[in-house]
């Protein structure tokens, strides 16, 4: 590997010539102490809106049931009591296994104020998945739902004991409450004094995120509340989000989406609006509800927003078109994309990528005029200081601009580990020779040479057919360009007799499927050796509870239908 040049301060762009590429300019600044965000936390974040805003609506659900910033701190202040009552310390986690509402909002922000780490789960899953997540990280408490309680008892592994309960919503299912937990409105009534704030650190840990990735095996991502300043305040630079504004909460709470949502929003004052888990898969309502609810920020998958660019009323969402529209976890597609910016003009687009392990790490602000030639999806764009960047080969040395390599990221944002996994902290993790922290990304790039990065696809989506290594992304991009194609997805199993390249396609509305058509057009876009082997035709494309393609599902399905 190349010898660095000596590592110099991210204050110094603000003088500096534009880069010209990632390796070349920006891997020379090396973060440091003093270009950490601002000596707070999370807790802080919040008690500072609430101090500065304790009247103005701080959450509001989709039943319009509000709690001004004033109220949602008493909730969070009483949960917090009631935690450390119960022995929640500094460091310790609690789980959040309860749809998205407005005590869940409040529950968040207690556990907080405790100095816990809340760990969230899919309120949707089996319960199993969920107790087994909340098992691993070792919770000392969990806030439930009512009519998951039985559920939840009932699926924790045996192994250890049960974790303390606060029961919210009515108990429908006639479950009794177990007599060391306690329900909701006894929390929140409780007198009880508030014990003196536990200090936090900014590399204390804030939450955990479960992942799958590509194994199925959930891993917990460990985010530090420095982890999440340095996100939320490169959002207040760079995006300037409205103050006072109206933020949506499309994004699930396990799913990292939400942490703008949820912290950006209080950083500037404004209420969050949620939206469950029902509303979230409807495109046609949620054009309604972004016009009816007056949403100046909208944040979620690009799938989401190209079902409503499609499904929904064209002049009620060009009537209530959000000031700062976002979108992150896929490929947003040039055609729907297209769709999206010719009903909303005016909005501010931005395409964020980053993994869940950093947050956001790089962005791209979608030009006002996309134009009718254009076929390829837009970059995943620039870095987002102070985090740095570089595009590596396999042996960890830098790639020149135009060369395909993997994104590494280094910086305050990136994660602190993976909880109680030290083999895969060693898997994606290393040090240069100057000692700084590289975070392995798995995802392939190509700097444009001004220091512009665009997506390639994911290292273990690589593939090895007859000799010749395939990125299944390119073949992915290639059936996009197919007029009558509304969604794609691409797998790939190998066995004993070699490896079997599977397409899935769902169709506009009214469009003829057609294998023979299928295969024609592949032959003219791709190489003998990367056209599909089989083409499924479905309705929809699986997808997970973080609204991203289930290459897994469809993995399941290729080897049925070969």
């Amino acid at each position: 590997m190349d010898a660095y040049r000596p590592p110099r301060k991210l204050a110094d762009l603000a003088t500096d010539p534009p880069p010209t590429s990632i390796n070349e300019n920006l891997r020379d600044y090396i973060f440091d102490e003093s270009d950490s965000p601002r000596d707070e936390n999370l807790r802080d974040l919040f008690d500072r809106a609430a101090s500065l805003h304790p009247d103005r609506i701080a959450v509001e659900d989709e039943r319009r049931r509000t709690a001004t910033y004033g109220e949602l701190a008493r909730f969070a202040d009483r949960v917090a009591t009631r935690l450390c009552r119960w022995g929640v310390d500094r460091g310790d986690r609690v789980g959040l296994f309860l749809p998205k509402s407005v005590e869940g909002v409040a529950a968040i922000h207690g556990i907080l104020r405790a100095g816990a780490a809340y760990v969230p789960v899919d309120p949707t899953a089996p319960a199993a998945r969920g107790a087994g997540i909340l098992a691993d990280a070792a919770v000392k408490a969990v806030v439930v739902a009512a009519d998951r309680l039985g559920e939840l008892r009932r699926a924790w592994p045996s192994a250890g004991p049960e974790p303390r309960l606060i029961v919210v919503g009515g108990n429908a299912n006639d479950e009794p409450i177990p007599p060391d937990a306690a329900a909701w409105d006894e929390v929140i009534t409780d007198l009880a004094p508030s014990p003196l704030p536990v200090p936090i650190a900014p590399a204390d840990l804030a939450y955990i995120l479960y992942t799958s990735g590509s194994t199925g095996v959930p891993k917990g991502v460990m985010l530090s509340h420095e982890n999440a300043l340095t996100f939320i305040d490169w959002c207040g630079r760079a995006l300037d989000p409205p103050a006072a504004g109206r933020f949506s909460s499309h994004a699930p709470f396990h799913f990292d989406l939400s942490i703008f949502d949820l912290f950006v929003s209080c950083a500037r004052g404004g209420t969050v609006v949620l939206i469950g888990e029902t509303l979230s898969k409807d495109p046609t309502a949620l054009a309604r509800f972004v016009a009816e609810r007056a949403i100046g920020v909208w944040y979620s998958a690009p799938s989401i927003l190209a079902l409503i660019a499609e499904r929904g009323d064209r002049d009620s969402l060009a009537a209530a078109a959000p000031a700062l529209v976002l979108f992150a976890g896929e490929v947003f597609p040039i055609k729907p994309l297209r769709l999206l910016r010719s009903i909303w003009p005016s909005s501010a687009l931005w395409n964020l990528y980053g993994p869940t392990e950093t947050n956001v790490c790089t962005a791209f602000p979608i030009p006002r005029t996309i134009v009718s030639t254009r076929t390829e999806p837009y970059p995943i764009g620039r870095v987002c200081p102070p985090l740095t960047a570089r595009v590596i080969d396999d042996d960890c040395g830098d790639v020149p601009p135009g060369v395909q390599g993997e994104l590494v990221i280094a910086g305050p944002g990136v994660m602190r580990g993976y909880f109680g996994r030290p083999d895969l902290d060693a898997r994606v993790f290393f040090r240069d020779h100057d000692g700084v922290r590289w975070y392995r990304t798995g995802d392939l790039v190509v700097d444009d040479g001004s220091a512009c990065l665009t997506f390639h696809g994911r290292r273990d989506r690589m593939i090895k057919k007859r000799g010749y290594r395939i990125e299944l992304g390119e073949i992915e991009s290639a059936l996009y360009r197919l007029d009558d194609v509304e969604r794609v997805a691409v797998v790939a199993r190998s066995d004993d007799s070699g490896t079997t390249i599977t397409a899935f396609l769902t169709m506009k509305p009214d469009a003829k499927k057609s294998l023979i058509a299928v295969k024609r057009r592949c032959s003219e876009l791709l190489p003998a050796y990367m056209i599909p082997d089989s083409i499924v035709f479905l309705g929809d494309l699986p997808k997970t509870s973080t609204d991203k393609v289930d290459y897994q599902r469809l993995g399941t399905l290729a080897s049925a239908t070969i």
